[in-house]
């Protein structure tokens, strides 16, 4: 039974959240501020936080900030900020997924099942071997990364998104396919939640996108991971 925790001021929206996970088998406590949030979240060390951002103590972006300097816990945020620059900051803050108020249980549901199944397929009965893409290399099993020997520190979703990519090396995919099975959004997303990751692998991979390595854009189709001889001359995406 997975164990989550929902951080919301709203009384009657708190309440009707609880009732409605409960419903489909969760375990569910709950912090009405932020403070009482993040300790809830550090000591009890739920599968999963639903965190609202408008709180009455701390805004949940710094309560984010705070719980990611201590805890890799997938968060879903959970609020009426629907602006794209909101968007952006809290996935830059290690939000796992992102849904606008106000929303039915069922898409809750749908996006909790998604990042608990996506953490719980990362082990396998046996371990999946390595993958290899020029310098660079991934370690579906352990979830680590080496470039050039070096370790390399991402992020859950940023490693989700490497390796998707790494196992179809060469492979042309596209945004939405990366939505789709790294996301788990088949109905559809924002193509900008893609690019900010794109972003940030970039950097970590020390390229940008005027002058791939390793992440090379397709214009009108996708991206796709090659290693630094085999990459061929895509042209570069602005941004």
């Amino acid at each position: 039974m997975p164990h989550l925790l929902v951080v919301e001021d709203d009384p009657q929206l708190r309440a009707a959240l609880v009732r409605a996970l409960r419903d489909r088998g969760h375990a569910v406590a709950t912090a009405s501020t932020g403070m009482a949030g993040l300790d809830a979240a550090v000591t009890h060390r739920p599968d999963l936080v639903v965190l609202d951002l408008g709180l009455p103590d701390v805004d949940g972006g710094q309560v984010l900030r705070m719980l990611r300097s201590v805890s890799d816990v997938p968060v879903i945020v959970a609020t009426a900020r629907d602006e794209e620059p909101e968007i952006v900051a809290a996935l830059e803050d290690g939000a796992d997924d992102y849904i606008v108020k106000p929303f039915g249980s069922g898409q809750l549901e749908a996006r909790i099942k998604a990042v608990l199944r996506r953490l719980g397929s990362t082990e396998p009965d046996e371990p999946e071997p390595p993958v290899r893409v020029g310098g660079l290399l991934v370690f579906p099993s352990s979830r680590e990364v080496t470039l050039d020997g070096e370790p390399l520190e991402l992020t859950p979703r940023e490693f989700d998104l490497l390796c998707y990519l790494a196992r179809r090396q060469g492979q042309v995919v596209s945004r939405r396919e990366l939505l789709a099975e790294v996301w788990q959004q088949p109905l559809g997303g924002a193509d900008k939640t893609v690019d900010v990751h794109l972003s940030w692998l970039r950097r970590k991979l020390g390229e940008t996108a005027q002058k791939p390595r390793y992440l090379h854009t397709v214009r009108t189709v996708g991206v796709k991971l090659a290693a630094p001889d085999d990459a061929g001359s895509p042209q570069p995406e602005r941004g």
